[in-house]
């Protein structure tokens, strides 16, 4: 297949700070270029500026955004653009505009993530054509369901992340209720995210009668790695809890015995500290189906881009084409 033959996808992963760009020449994903959102009027601006710097142009794009996506229309939740696929279509020249929540392209990604982008932690083996779930702290807490149907792959949207948290523990419980002081409802997001960091740092100081430190989500992290400061490691202590016990009722509600995931970019950060918590046991603590959570596997996603190859899953079966193979 000659040059101009080939077949081109513009893929980007867009967030309220960053686009990551790339081409897709063939399935063979490219240089992957990341520009600050601040730094365009539009995501029509963003995109030009990439094609314009590529040897050839795209035939198709699909687009990962962080935001509700409604009728081909989304915005981002922290940052004023907006994207409408028909209009980006017919400025650009472009055969189709495949737009995505950046979490529905997560999900389209997992049956097609290359295994050295996988690090199981606990359980047995997946069940083939059974389904899989993801949940991904990140920002925030993101929630999905895929299943396989007739060999397509099948999205099942969720605001799970929103659904009020689900504590095992008396001190969990206390945490919880000095939150609830502060935010009246107490979501999963709420403790589990970058920010439920900090939030959970700030409980464990509230609780002692002490003012917690202005830090940042990686200050936690750091600190809480580091073994230096008792506060900051208990609260990621109970992240990791909290995590295993929301990921194990997502298992149950989608009966995913094709697999858990774990995406986002928290979960790579914090692997070995993730590994010796009690997240296993706690995915696996739901009483009389604890045997039957035991056999799922659970995989903390430990790919930079996942969202690529899920737009081009997608962007596949969109055409009516085969997924690739990796």
């Amino acid at each position: 297949m000659t040059a101009g033959s080939a077949d081109r996808l513009l893929v980007a992963d867009i967030g309220g700070t960053w686009a990551r760009f790339a081409l897709v020449v063939d399935g063979r994903i490219g240089r992957i270029l990341a520009h600050p959102v601040a730094d365009y009027d539009s995501p029509l601006a963003a995109m030009r500026h990439f094609i314009s710097e590529g040897e050839a142009p795209p035939r198709r794009a699909a687009l990962a955004v962080a935001g509700p996506v409604v009728e081909g229309c989304a915005e981002l939740t922290n940052a004023n653009w907006r994207f409408e696929a028909e209009a980006l279509s017919r400025a650009l020249d472009l055969e189709a505009v495949l737009l995505l929540n950046d979490f529905e392209a997560i999900a389209h990604a997992l049956p097609v993530l290359p295994p050295e982008a996988l690090v199981q932690i606990g359980g047995g083996r997946a069940e083939p054509g059974a389904p899989r779930a993801v949940i991904g702290p990140g920002t925030g807490l993101g929630v999905a369901g895929l299943l396989s149907l007739g060999g397509r792959s099948l999205v099942v949207r969720s605001e799970g992340g929103h659904a009020t948290v689900a504590t095992g523990t008396p001190r969990e419980e206390a945490l919880v209720h000095w939150l609830q002081d502060r935010f009246d409802h107490v979501s999963a997001e709420r403790v589990i995210s970058g920010e439920g960091l900090v939030n959970l740092y700030q409980a464990v100081a509230g609780l002692a009668g002490e003012t917690a430190e202005p830090l940042e989500p990686a200050a936690v992290t750091e600190r809480a790695l580091s073994g230096q400061d008792p506060q900051c490691a208990e609260a990621l202590t109970h992240f990791c809890a909290l995590l295993g016990c929301a990921a194990g009722n997502l298992a149950l509600t989608f009966w995913s015995r094709g697999g858990l995931y774990l995406a986002g970019g928290i979960a790579p950060r914090i692997l070995p500290f993730l590994e010796a918590s009690d997240f296993r046991a706690r995915f696996e603590a739901k009483g009389r189906l604890g045997d039957f959570l035991a056999e799922i596997p659970t995989w903390a996603i430990v790919e930079d881009h996942p969202a690529f190859y899920g737009l081009i899953a997608a962007d596949r079966q969109a055409l009516g084409a085969p997924a690739l193979a990796v």
